[in-house]
């Protein structure tokens, strides 16, 4: 059974910064492509980045502030989110091997892939 479980949300001012992480079940990481969803209040899932093996892709609005990297060792997926605008308000999700990225390969194959239960991050003004 595959797992995902973030942490490191909370509150900051605008301008501050925070880490989230996503633990993983053994594996994951390393054959997974594996993303950052959002979903702001009152608004649909988007996006924020994804790193496939080396490459990574951000959203415009969270380009050179947002950064996606991993841990294989560690099975963990981090996000270092800089400058952070009320804007950035949302549910943060850690998701593997979703359609947006690349899937899942062998066991772990997933047609939808997986998904965390959300962290919270708010930032105020």
């Amino acid at each position: 059974q595959v797992q995902l479980e973030e942490s490191g949300g909370g509150s900051v001012q605008a301008g501050g910064d925070l880490k989230l992480s996503c633990k993983t079940s053994e594996g994951v990481i390393g054959n997974c492509g594996m993303s950052w969803y959002r979903q702001p209040p009152g608004k649909g899932r988007e996006v924020v980045a994804t790193i496939s093996k080396t490459i990574t892709h951000y959203a415009d609005s969270v380009k050179g502030r947002f950064t996606i990297y991993k841990d294989n060792a560690k099975n963990t997926l981090y996000l270092q989110m800089n400058s952070l605008k009320t804007e950035a308000t949302a549910v943060y999700y850690c998701a593997a091997g979703t359609p947006s990225n690349v899937p899942c390969s062998g066991h772990f194959y997933s047609r939808f892939g997986y998904w965390g239960q959300g962290t919270q991050v708010t930032v105020s003004s």
